[in-house]
């Protein structure tokens, strides 16, 4: 298979969890395992496969800036990459929701937060966690009784 036929293959198949991120009712939690485990876990076994098989003749390294250039300038590697990002920004855009519902941020204000993550990741990660700090003071936590410890 090509490398432009992996990268459409794995924007494909983040985009199903993203639409349940934003759309889907959360009160199913096999749904919500969706995005959080199921995609993401495809699109990481999408990675090792590539990294595994394509990652040693690729050249380059992490260690300056031009040979991380130089192993991104294999294909099949770039490919790779895309599906880490694609992966972690939806696991990230699983937690942030998560987190936002519990401070009672409604889904019109978590929509464009989960869409800057999915467009630009650590931005959308920052705007929610500053969302949610800001409304974790207004809102109630709730109670917890004390968990005994067990020997």
């Amino acid at each position: 298979m090509s490398p432009d036929d992996l990268f459409g293959i794995a924007s494909l198949l983040a985009l199903p969890g993203w639409v349940v991120l934003v759309l889907a009712p959360r009160r199913w939690a096999v749904l919500n395992a969706v995005p959080a485990y199921g995609i993401p876990l495809a699109l990481s076994a999408l990675y090792s496969g590539l990294i595994l098989a394509y990652f040693a003749q690729a050249g380059g390294a992490y260690d300056t800036l031009s040979n991380v250039r130089l192993l991104f300038a294999d294909d099949m590697v770039l490919v790779a990459g895309w599906a880490h990002y694609l992966a972690f920004d939806l696991m990230i855009g699983s937690l942030a929701a998560g987190r936002m519902d519990r401070v009672g941020v409604g889904r019109l204000v978590q929509a464009p937060i989960l869409l800057s993550i999915f467009m630009f990741g650590p931005l959308g990660w920052l705007l929610a966690i500053l969302v949610e700090t800001g409304l974790r003071p207004l809102r109630p936590m709730p109670t917890q009784s004390p968990r005994l410890i067990e020997a």
